[in-house]
């Protein structure tokens, strides 16, 4: 058995991330749940309010032998599984989702496939992306790739903040996830 710690996915009743990464933190276990900031209209101003940006999906970063020990928590269906066992997120991978969040609003997710990207580098201080990272830029948007859920973050940005370096063409590792 692999004696690191790994980020695996946990697929959790509908609604239910927060409540669950609350009990994960009481259990001492370490855990994300990716909070989106979304801009909405109330009443004549706007206000920002925090929604999980995966629904059903909390991240855990686990002993492949806790598996078993975290699967009984309260509100947790099952780890999403890919080719049979569950699927395991890079760390790179959660640190491009946690820095994209703090680095933009209103971010929408978007199921990817085989495409060619282009590779961005950092400018102007706004993206925090380490060089190379998968990336497309269009019109007013950004797009990250996350090869091991099958997703990219997409937000809106000016096309200035970034100059292209490289196309690549990007083959998916894995193009969907299945929760069991």
């Amino acid at each position: 058995m692999n004696k690191e710690p790994l980020w695996y996915v946990l697929y959790t009743k509908p609604r239910w991330q927060e409540k669950v990464a609350g009990q994960l933190a009481r259990k001492g276990v370490e855990h994300y749940c990716p909070m989106n900031r979304l801009v909405r209209p109330w009443r004549e101003r706007k206000e920002l309010i925090h929604e999980p940006l995966f629904k059903s999906y909390v991240f855990v970063r686990i002993k492949e032998e806790e598996l078993f020990i975290i699967k009984k928590t309260q509100g947790v269906l099952n780890f999403v599984y890919w080719l049979g066992k569950p699927a395991i997120i890079s760390n790179e991978e959660i640190e491009v989702i946690t820095k994209f969040l703090g680095e933009h609003n209103n971010v929408q997710l978007e199921k990817t496939g085989v495409s060619v990207q282009d590779k961005i580098t950092e400018m102007n201080g706004q993206f925090m992306y380490q060089d190379g990272q998968d990336i497309q830029l269009t019109d007013k948007l950004v797009k990250v790739q996350l090869p091991s859920l099958g997703y990219a973050l997409v937000a809106q940005v000016s096309k200035e903040i970034a100059k292209v370096v490289q196309m690549k063409p990007v083959m998916p590792k894995q193009t969907q996830l299945i929760a069991k």
